[in-house]
């Protein structure tokens, strides 16, 4: 049986030496390097794509290359001294190892003498991302030395923009899960009041953490999944609020039986009985939420849900078996100074059954009131702007943009990032002319070619991502369809849109998918039709409200633009797969005390059960998401923030009021078409007195059931 892990202190040491040496062989395997790069990043059905794997081929595809922009530090226009030095920038670049335009050509300067640009070829090849950043940080020293008095000159470009994005999760993710284990070591020495209890359960998760980190890289090569920085940093979160939620969970259940069994090793197999079903309910609906992202056209999508699903399983396994045995093997002791002993009353839950009596006398006006709110906090989403530009990625600007940004104040804005045609070779001529008479087009240049396809880049007067960008590509895909030069539109404004077009039909699905996933979990969980269409219903309204007001937050207190086309999706996806475990965790808990105190009393004593610990692990979910916010980037502090709020929302209304409301207002038929109660409508062995508080008398531990987290 799987509970004879804890069978005595034989088993619990032959259990725990098991794991240990599995997890040492697993980060004693030697894995590949995982490879962060995709092409493009999306499905091959997108013309973006398929512009950049034709390019692969090309002459100049492994050239990366970029843009020195120089300007005055005061803003004013060059002067003719300072054109002049420009030479010695280009000279210095070139000694840094790019090729730039020949001593001879003059600088190329914008009419209204406020910028100069120095197109430069790198050395490193473009698909080398480590080699590019160590480049573009030379070129960047070098350039900037060189520059004169009063004079800046900044690196911008595609290798620019390649070494930034990069930089944003250099030692990123070591700082990241610092912050996400300070933060849960806090939070855990405050819910026990422990100085030892807390490290038990870090320690596990730590550990557990590492080893998804692990297993992710010895898998992703075999697979062929790319896994992205910003994957592997929301996998740690994902990690280590998962894991953190079941250990909560599984010793407030154990210090429960610990008032009731003189021995440690009884106490955490009645524990193991009572919540493993909660447990692996909760991280499977999760891991079957994040395995439907392996069906969606973006690379990103598919790498975290492959990563975070790794993640998840290990986190069940952490909870179900290394922590169980741990926590046997260092005995009551742990608990110190609070220690649990037989026949003690159990103090928790007198606030929270005191706010479920109070729901429970008034449910209809109490649901009605905090779904009015929850209503019109989502309706701020009528306002929502989706989408941004290339420069408003970064929450911190780092230099490509800077420079990107000075550029824009004498070229044209999208000279940073030219559009790709590929266009028929023989047609080439009549495709750059019909290009170059094009409105937003400012010069179409042919460039090299192979196999019947020539390159055009185009540069335009839109910074990629705008809804000018958009529209512009748009509108060229549609004027070059009916032509016969077979053109293909690639380049990073290109790929915006095909990421607006791919987020969509991955929104449709995931969203789908997530919700008939956590539907058909609740309904075999709970075995009802009723409970599992509130649950889902009550969870999609926590979403909408939490997106609403963080939109409002966005937009007038953190000043984003909009919202990223990746923000969506992400914060949807684990708002409905981790808010629903708070929901199983009080339901799961409700129906087992239905069977012999019915269901009024039976959620009356789940509350009053559930309520702190399934508090203090909504709080600490909460805290570990929002440490993505350390990220400089704007995704992730969008998610972060969206995800803490939903989850405050899930944990301090929708799970302690509105759940509890509606299972006040339709009694047994919230379990319908089963009956826990008995068909009989009698409910067990005994009557609960709707008056008692099983927390105030020595049998509360025993009256109480299973407490979730």
């Amino acid at each position: 049986m799987y509970t004879g892990i804890v069978k005595n202190a034989k088993t619990a040491w032959v259990t725990l030496l098991i794991g240990v040496a599995v997890i040492i062989g697993l980060f004693a395997l030697p894995a590949e390097e995982n490879d962060t790069t995709s092409v493009g990043g999306l499905d091959d059905k997108y013309q973006s794509t398929q512009v950049e794997e034709l390019l692969q081929e090309f002459p100049d595809a492994q050239e990366s290359s970029a843009i020195v922009v120089v300007s005055r530090e005061d803003g004013g226009p060059l002067t003719d001294a300072d054109t002049a030095a420009i030479a010695q920038i280009n000279a210095a670049a070139a000694e840094a190892g790019a090729s730039g335009p020949p001593p001879q050509v003059p600088p190329v300067v914008s009419e209204n003498k406020l910028v100069a640009i120095v197109p430069l070829t790198l050395q490193a090849a473009a698909d080398d991302g480590d080699a590019v950043s160590e480049e573009v940080q030379a070129l960047r020293d070098a350039v900037s030395e060189a520059a004169p008095e009063g004079v800046r000159a900044e690196l911008t470009g595609g290798a620019a923009f390649t070494a930034d994005l990069a930089g944003v999760f250099s030692g990123a993710n070591f700082v990241l899960l610092t912050v996400t284990a300070g933060v849960v070591a806090v939070l855990l020495l405050i819910t026990y009041r422990s100085p030892w209890l807390w490290i038990v359960p870090l320690a596990v998760v730590g550990a557990i953490e590492q080893l998804a980190a692990k297993v992710v890289d010895l898998l992703a090569p075999v697979t062929g999944i790319t896994v992205d920085p910003s994957a592997v940093g929301i996998t740690s979160v994902l990690v280590f609020g998962a894991a953190t939620n079941y250990a909560l969970l599984l010793i407030a259940r154990y210090r429960e039986e610990l008032r009731v069994h003189d021995s440690v090793y009884e106490a955490m197999r009645k524990a193991l009985t009572r919540t493993r079903e909660a447990i692996i309910a909760s991280g499977g609906t999760v891991i079957l939420a994040l395995l439907t992202l392996l069906f969606t056209d973006t690379a990103s999508y598919r790498g975290l849900g492959f990563s975070a699903a790794i993640g998840i399983v290990l986190a069940i396994f952490s909870a179900l078996f290394l922590l169980p045995v741990a926590l046997v093997l260092l005995g009551r002791k742990l608990f110190w100074p609070f220690v649990p002993k037989v026949g003690d009353p159990a103090k928790e839950g007198r606030f929270w059954g005191r706010l479920g009596e109070a729901t429970a006398r008034h449910p209809k006006t109490i649901a009605g009131t905090a779904v009015v709110v929850l209503l019109a906090l989502g309706s701020a989403l009528f306002t929502l702007q989706i989408g941004l530009s290339e420069n408003e990625q970064f929450r911190e600007k780092p230099q490509a943009v800077t420079a990107a940004e000075t550029l824009s104040e004498g070229f044209p804005a999208g000279s940073s990032s030219p559009v790709t045609v590929l266009v028929d070779t023989d047609a080439v001529d009549d495709a750059v002319a019909q290009l170059s008479g094009i409105d937003g087009v400012t010069a179409a240049t042919p460039g090299t070619e192979h196999d019947g396809r020539t390159r055009v880049e185009l540069i335009t007067g839109y910074e990629a991502g705008t809804d000018e960008a958009n529209t512009f590509i748009t509108d060229l895909r549609a004027d070059l369809a009916g032509e016969d030069y077979e053109a293909l539109v690639g380049g990073e404004a290109a790929q915006r849109v095909d990421q607006l077009s791919a987020n969509q039909h991955d929104t449709v699905l995931v969203g789908t998918s997530v919700i008939v996933l956590v539907f058909l979990v609740l309904m075999i969980l709970l075995r009802s039709l009723v409970a599992p269409v509130l649950l889902v219903a009550s969870v999609l309204l926590t979403f909408l409200a939490a997106t609403g007001l963080s939109w409002l937050l966005f937009e007038n207190v953190l000043d984003f633009p909009a919202m990223d086309v990746q923000t969506l999706l992400y914060s949807f996806l684990f708002l409905v797969a981790l808010g629903v475990d708070y929901n199983i965790f009080l339901t799961t808990r409700a129906r087992e005390n239905a069977a012999t105190m019915g269901t009024k009393q039976g959620m009356l004593a789940a509350l009053r059960s559930t309520g702190g610990v399934i508090t203090s692990a909504g709080i600490l979910l909460a805290a570990v998401f929002a440490v993505l916010g350390v990220l400089p980037l704007v995704t992730l502090t969008q998610v972060g923030i969206i995800v803490a709020i939903g989850v405050l929302f899930d944990t301090l209304l929708v799970r302690t009021v509105v759940v509890p409301a509606l299972t006040f207002v339709l009694g047994d038929k919230f379990w319908w078409p089963s009956n826990p109660t008995g068909k009989d409508g009698h409910h067990g062995r005994r009557k609960a007195e709707p008056e008692q508080d099983p927390s105030d008398d020595r049998q509360g531990a025993r009256q109480s059931g299973v407490t979730a987290g």
